[in-house]
Order: C-alpha cells, then sequence, then structure tokens
C-alpha cells in the first residue's frame, strides 16, 4: 500500500529531474557554443586559450565555471534519475522509452565528461587521458583500433586533442542534448497516460453501488448527531 502510494511521487520526481536535465544540457551547450568562439584545441594553444578565457575574456571566467559545472550537475542528476526511476517502478513495459532514454542519456554525458579529459592540456588530464587509453588498448580485439582512432594514430598530440574535441562537441553533446529531450517527452506523456488511467479507474469505483454495511455505517454515524458509533466502527473494520 506504501508503495503503491509513493509511485506517483516518485514519477514526478523523475520527471521534475528530466526538466532539470534538460536545463543543465541546454545550460553547458549555451556555455560551450559561447567557448568556441577563443578555445584553441591544439597542443600549443589549448591551456593558454582557456587561461585566456579565464582572465581577459569578460564574464570568461563565469562562463567556464557554468560549462564545468552545468555537465559534473548533469551527471549526478542522470545518475540519482535511474535509482528515482527504478524505485518508481518505471522499468517496465509501459515506461520502456523513458528507461532506455535514461540509461543512453546517462552513458552519453559521462562521455561528455570522459571526452573533455584531456582538453584542459594540463598534468592531470594528460596523464589521466594517457591511462585511459591505456586500459582502452587492453581490451581484446578492439583495444588497438579504437586507441588509434581516439588518438590519430602515435601519442597523445594535437590530433588527439581535435578528435577528442570533435566527439565531445559534436557527437557526445548533440547525442546528449538529443537524448534528454526524448527522454523528458517520454515521460511526461506517460505521466499523463498513466494519470488519465487512474481517473478513469476512480471513476468508475465512484459509480459502483457502495456495499451495505457501508451505508449502515453511515445511517448509524448521521443518526448519532455526526458521532461515530461501536456499530460504525466495527462495520467499517470489517469491510477493511
Amino acid at each position: 500500500m506504501q508503495l503503491s502510494t509513493s509511485r506517483p511521487i516518485l514519477q514526478r520526481t523523475a520527471t521534475i529531474m528530466a526538466v532539470a536535465i534538460v536545463t543543465l544540457c541546454l545550460l553547458a551547450a549555451i556555455t560551450g557554443f559561447l567557448l568556441a568562439f577563443y578555445y584553441e584545441p591544439t597542443a600549443g594553444g589549448a591551456h593558454d586559450s582557456l587561461e585566456m578565457i579565464s582572465s581577459q575574456i569578460p564574464a570568461g571566467n563565469l562562463i567556464l565555471s557554468l560549462h564545468n559545472r552545468a555537465g559534473n550537475l548533469v551527471i549526478l542528476l542522470a545518475l540519482i534519475q535511474l535509482v528515482v526511476m527504478f524505485l518508481g517502478r518505471q522499468f517496465k513495459a509501459s515506461w520502456l522509452t523513458g528507461w532506455f532514454s535514461g540509461i543512453f542519456l546517462a552513458l552519453a554525458v559521462i562521455g561528455l565528461s570522459w571526452t573533455a579529459i584531456p582538453l584542459d592540456w594540463d598534468q592531470t588530464g594528460f596523464w589521466r587521458f594517457k591511462v585511459e587509453l591505456s586500459i582502452i588498448e587492453s581490451i581484446p580485439l578492439a583495444g588497438g583500433t579504437i586507441r588509434q582512432v581516439l588518438t590519430g594514430g602515435g601519442g597523445i598530440n594535437s590530433t588527439t586533442l581535435q578528435h577528442m574535441y570533435s566527439l565531445h562537441s559534436y557527437v557526445a553533446a548533440i547525442a546528449a542534448l538529443l537524448l534528454a529531450v526524448v527522454h523528458l517527452t517520454s515521460l511526461i506523456l506517460q505521466e499523463n497516460t498513466w494519470a488519465s488511467q487512474r481517473l478513469r479507474q476512480a471513476w468508475a469505483a465512484l459509480r459502483q453501488p457502495r456495499p451495505k454495511s457501508v451505508k449502515a455505517a453511515e445511517r448509524s454515524t448521521v443518526g448519532n448527531g455526526g458521532a461515530v458509533t461501536p456499530l460504525a466502527v466495527k462495520q467499517q473494520e470489517a469491510d477493511l
């Protein structure tokens, strides 16, 4: 009984979180578009261009901070929302579009974060990406090919940075934004469908004749001046 009562609350919470995810994706896309005017995806200019954005461009530090925070928050919200949807039983057949789009959305935003690792071109990002490439290379059969595609052949250089920038700005970003819109739309449509079904069920229940015991309890209550009599209590307990 408690689970069925909390399900609509959890499902509405998932929808609200989907709205927040779309908002954060739009914020990350807009700030990323503004940063693209000044960012230089080369080994010699990536770090310097980010320093210039932070120190010389008006509101550049704010735009860069908003871009980074939106990217981190959308990952957190996407993962938490999957848990909320699972608790709200939104993995069932009627919610499959929202469930699968939520999973792919979480993977897309994680991919956004992963492709951004070397874009700062600092020591932390460089060595972290080098470790990630070593892990990828250890994948049987396809690992070496994937590494070659990501790096452009050879070591980590300007070509690698351009490949990761393209994956981050065009592939992962567009996929995340489209999946966020599809995810929100599917949740809203399914929630409206489920709400209409509950209204029809409630209306059908109201049209059904009430048991005689309930009517007798009501007459006993009214006859006692509005007070609940022991007879009414026993009849109500029997019905429950």
